[in-house]
């Protein structure tokens, strides 16, 4: 009779691996058979956990999405202003946990395969739109519905942006670079909309 949590534990080691995998060898090239060797179970249990190939790669992401959810939480949790809570989200889209190489290569396959996966189209669709919608409900203490929507696709764009840049150079991994430019994109959104005449523009209260 197998050990209570054992399954739990089997499913986090093949997801680990997965990423690992994913890093350095590509999507494309591994199997399953590499991946359940990687993490010390039979190729048979891997196929029995997940289906296919790209079912675990779904299922990595969901796991990787969790840990990205959990830790942009946290630091809303410690934000006060909607700047502050702008500035979380963004932080938390370059976690430690998350912005480090083979993180980065397991996005870059799970971008690529959403064009082809419907299951993982659909969970990419609904981690873009989380992303756009709690920036905007941020924004729009701070400008028009409008500009807030345009705003806030723009700082996704640059989120995904650096993310894919850096999936694409063999270079080391700078979060707080990567932080620093989205950030200078927001200040430079928001100077804009505070250099407008009251006349252009109606302000929706303070800019904090």
């Amino acid at each position: 009779m197998p050990k209570v949590g054992m399954e739990a534990e089997r499913r986090r080691s093949l997801i680990s691996a997965t990423v690992d995998a994913i890093h350095e060898c590509g999507y494309c090239d591994i199997t399953m058979a590499q991946i359940a060797k990687r993490a010390g179970v039979s190729g048979g249990l891997v196929h029995h956990y997940f289906g296919s190939k790209d079912q675990l790669l779904a299922a990595t992401m969901r796991h990787l999405l969790k840990d990205l959810g959990t830790a942009i939480r946290e630091r809303l949790a410690r934000a006060e202003t909607p700047r502050e809570r702008i500035s979380a989200i963004i932080d938390g889209n370059f976690g430690d946990g998350q912005f480090q190489p083979a993180v980065i290569a397991a996005w870059l396959a799970f971008y690529v395969q959403s064009r082809t996966t419907q299951s993982n189209g659909r969970l990419l669709q609904i981690y873009s739109a989380r992303l756009v919608s709690n920036l905007t409900f941020n924004l729009r203490k701070l400008m028009p519905g409008k500009d807030a929507a345009r705003v806030a696709e723009g700082i996704a764009s640059m989120i995904d942006g650096v993310w894919i840049r850096q999936a694409l150079r063999d270079q080391r991994v700078n979060r707080e670079d990567a932080v620093a430019l989205v950030e200078d994109y927001v200040d430079t959104q928001l100077a804009m909309y505070a250099s407008r005449s009251p006349a252009d523009t109606p302000h929706p209260g303070k800019l904090s």
